[in-house]
């Protein structure tokens, strides 16, 4: 798979993971996902945040995020990096996700 299918997969797969305090919306639709890079190795690296540096299910995201992309047919090793820079703000979620939130 080249690296631009392998990039429409893994996102894809962030599609289905969800923060349990923000469902319905997925993490991709929360604007959570900053960047999503794949190596001609194998390597794909995530990097992401969460709405608060004291998300309470912060591991459990991660982990499903690791879990969903090495899961993936030519992943190797995936690696994912969290961020708060930029912090997360509502502005960045999508129209679709705001809409579900009640934030529209």
């Amino acid at each position: 798979m080249d690296r631009l299918n392998l990039a429409k997969e893994i996102q894809a797969q962030l599609e289905t993971v969800y923060d349990p305090e923000l469902k319905p919306a997925n993490i991709v639709d929360l604007g959570l996902v900053y960047e999503i890079i794949t190596k001609e190795d194998g390597t794909a690296k995530i990097v992401m945040t969460l709405t608060a540096p004291g998300c309470p299910v912060a591991g459990e995201i991660m982990n499903e995020v690791q879990e969903k992309v090495s899961g993936i047919e030519g992943i190797k090793d995936a690696i994912v990096e969290l961020t708060f820079d930029p912090p997360w703000t509502k502005d960045m979620m999508s129209e679709e996700a705001k809409l579900e939130l009640g934030f529209l």
